[in-house]
């Protein structure tokens, strides 16, 4: 990779100025080749300010797919591959579900896949005083008008939740999840596949698998 004038101790011309705004590389960082960990502009605390100025829907978009990866370190591009093969599938792996979270962040719709994982997690409690605690939890987190993080619910399942939260069951939440499980694979699912979140991430991981 060629060192940019900036490394080589030149002023930059207004229109290399320019096309070094559209690099993925840091510039700062030229000097040093591009850095398996470095997927962003944010990665470089020391311009990361004025990055997220001038592209704060890209910053977004990368920091997400950094922050998925990191939590997922042994995601294969067979792996992530399989999940264009349905919304079973993402749900099905575990960095598939940390990867979909991170997509619905940018979206402003994490809830969604918050509140489908807590019913997962009720459901396989078996202490009766738990259920209780963890669906009085989910009820205020999630199903409750009050919450900024209510998800959204026909009214006939909401009054349902309400009836039984008295004496709740593993499965008071299941209508509400089925909904929301509906939604997530109707709307969230198919914007996540095309996303540049996905994308970037199965080129990442291909680029990974020629390396290797």
């Amino acid at each position: 990779l060629a060192l940019s004038p900036s490394c080589q101790g030149m002023e930059s011309s207004p229109l290399e100025k320019g096309r070094r705004r559209t690099e993925t590389w840091h510039p700062r960082c030229c000097c040093c080749g591009p850095k398996p960990c470095c997927f962003c502009w944010c990665c470089c605390s020391s311009c990361s300010r004025e990055r997220v100025m001038q592209l704060p829907g890209l910053c977004l978009e990368v920091t997400s797919l950094s922050l998925a990866l990191s939590s997922s370190p042994r995601l294969t591009l067979e792996e992530a591959s399989s999940w264009k093969r349905s919304f079973d599938c993402v749900l099905a792996s575990p960095a598939g579900r940390s990867v979909f979270v991170e997509f619905l962040r940018t979206e402003h719709s994490d809830e969604n896949m918050a509140f489908w994982l807590a019913c997962e997690e009720l459901k396989r409690e078996q202490s009766q005083e738990q259920v209780c605690e963890k669906a009085k939890k989910i009820y205020l987190d999630y199903i409750s008008i009050l919450s900024p993080k209510e998800v959204s619910i026909d009214a006939t399942v909401r009054e349902s939740i309400n009836s039984s939260l008295a004496r709740p069951s593993v499965h008071i939440f299941n209508e509400a999840q089925a909904q929301v499980y509906a939604l997530m694979h109707r709307d969230s699912y198919p914007r996540f596949l095309s996303s540049p979140l996905y994308r970037s991430l199965e080129q990442r991981l291909t680029a990974l698998a020629c390396d290797t």
